[in-house]
């Protein structure tokens, strides 16, 4: 049933293989015409053909990354491996060889057409990046669980499917329960399916298929809540306020605060306690409110910045062009007067006019480059002064409902304290009514002790508030500073290019003149 390993010695996938393959796809193949005229770079080739290679282990595929068609069948190849970088992978064939488990294929986003027929395959999962996934030959492996089947349904695209040759093609409702679960499919077993048998099969397991519907209806549903949750919550930490809409920042503070949940016990401390949180929450909405209009007003300064980036570089490219234009049509005619010229003074003389216009050329690019520089200068400094002002703005406004926050806390420690010393003085009379636990009891030994517990609460609360606040100035500070960083090192990279640009053209066109001028000299 598998490619056993003959008497050859189990090759390796080396560079000169690879040469060798791409070198020998034909003349027909663009690939294979440049490989021996001239090599090839691995990256420009699309198809390549490994079978029969007596290949044991797929290794050194990594340059290959435009690489859409990969056949490596009828090799001696154990595990799927080595194929991270092929993400524009669209047919891959490894039938005939022995590999036991599907893997390594995560990265094959774009993956159409997978063949593994004939390996030693027992089930059937890991496949779940392959979400474009149309053709899957599976035939004469080991597959015997049933229920491998329902885990291809994830598989909205599947058309055709192959499963002979395997133990659960000869279960006697085959067929029938694979049509039912997969109803989407065309081909099964290399065979177009009748829709007849497709209703007839719906129907016989129609209570089963409900119930699965049911449950992955559910499962959905689950997993988009949860993706909504985390989009919403990358859109919060955008603007710095994640877990500021609602009691986080106030159910934190009590997390580890053993003593405040154990002042809570006493009389009007509850009452203090909910009114306090009903407060602190109000305030925290307050933040999370501003924070997401701030955001949204550094995000329209930021697009209104790069569309007037992108307008300044596109105008300035379209003077650029058509000034090149111009003088390559000058150009043109200059090289046709020299190349007919046959007298030395007058040749000489169109040599230098000619040679004259690419420096003119040269000056009026660099010029346009020159004040492209200045107006992006400009441009950049200006959105730099506005989005430190809203940083600014946003940073000064938060910190001060911060500092509300704060209020608040101090006031909850003053009236704390004042419930916790007047239910010292009744526990020393004797006057306490109410029924504490041993754990608050041991509080009230003394005056420092209760004056202790309170305190160390109310440093608690303080600091989860302060570290909250720095964490945000930290972030936005950083997020302001390295964008404009960015900014600045994108533009003295854009310059670079371009000037880098001018010089090769103009370069260019001198050495082509010169070039001329040579061949004229000598004629």
């Amino acid at each position: 049933m598998n490619r056993l390993y003959n008497s050859l010695e189990p090759r390796v996938m080396d560079d000169d293989m690879l040469k060798l393959a791409v070198g020998e796809q034909g003349p027909q193949e663009e690939a294979g015409l440049l490989a021996r005229q001239e090599g090839i770079l691995f990256k420009d080739v699309l198809s390549l053909q490994l079978d029969f290679q007596n290949i044991l282990r797929i290794d050194n595929l990594w340059q290959f990354e435009n690489l859409r068609k990969l056949q490596l069948d009828n090799n001696v190849i154990e595990r799927i491996e080595g194929l991270e970088k092929l993400t524009h992978l669209v047919w891959l064939d490894l039938s005939f060889n022995n590999i036991e488990a599907i893997e390594g294929l995560d990265t094959l986003v774009n993956l159409e057409d997978l063949s593994l027929f004939n390996n030693r395959i027992s089930k059937i999962d890991s496949l779940d990046a392959l979400v474009k996934l149309q053709v899957l030959s599976l035939g004469n492996n080991h597959i015997g669980n049933m229920m491998n089947i329902i885990y291809l349904r994830q598989f909205k695209n599947l058309r055709a499917l192959s499963l002979s040759g395997n133990p659960i093609a000869e279960a006697e409702d085959y067929n029938m329960f694979i049509l039912a679960y997969l109803p989407d499919l065309v081909y099964l077993d290399s065979r177009h399916i009748d829709d007849h048998m497709k209703g007839l099969a719906e129907l016989k397991h129609q209570f089963s298929i409900d119930e699965l519907k049911h449950r992955e209806n559910l499962i959905q549903a689950r997993l988009e809540d949860e993706q909504a949750r985390r989009e919403e919550l990358e859109e919060h930490k955008a603007a710095f306020v994640e877990h500021l809409n609602g009691p986080f920042l106030f159910d934190s503070m009590y997390a580890e605060d053993v003593e405040g949940n154990k002042l809570a016990c006493l009389h009007g401390a509850g009452e203090l306690l909910e009114a306090y949180k009903d407060k602190f929450v109000v305030i925290c909405v307050n933040i999370f409110e501003y924070g997401l209009k701030q955001q949204e007003k550094r995000k329209v300064e930021l697009d209104t910045f790069n569309e007037c980036v992108q307008e300044a570089i596109q105008e300035n490219q379209g003077q650029g062009k058509r000034r090149i234009a111009e003088f390559e049509e000058k150009h043109l005619l200059s090289l046709s007067a020299i190349r007919d010229e046959s007298e030395l003074s007058n040749l000489e003389k169109k040599i230098v006019e000619c040679s004259k216009d690419i420096s003119e050329l040269f000056n009026t690019l660099m010029t346009l480059e020159m004040q492209l520089v200045e107006q992006l200068e400009e441009t950049i400094n200006m959105f730099e002064r506005n989005i430190i002002d809203l940083v600014g703005l946003f940073i000064e406004n938060v910190q001060s409902l911060m500092a509300q926050c704060r209020d608040l806390e101090n006031h909850h420690h003053e009236k704390l304290l004042e419930i916790a010393i007047s239910a010292l003085e009744k526990m020393v009379k004797g006057e306490l009514e109410e029924d504490l636990p041993d754990e608050v009891r041991a509080l009230f030994v003394d005056k420092d002790t209760v004056v202790n517990a309170v305190g160390s609460s109310h440093d608690i609360h303080l600091l989860k508030i302060d570290n909250r606040e720095d964490e945000l100035v930290t972030r936005v500070n950083s997020w302001c500073t390295h964008l404009v960083d960015k900014i600045h090192k994108d533009e003295i990279m854009r310059n670079r290019r371009r000037v880098k640009e001018i010089n090769q053209y103009i370069d260019h066109m001198q050495n082509e003149l010169d070039n001329l001028e040579c061949s004229d000299i000598i004629d």
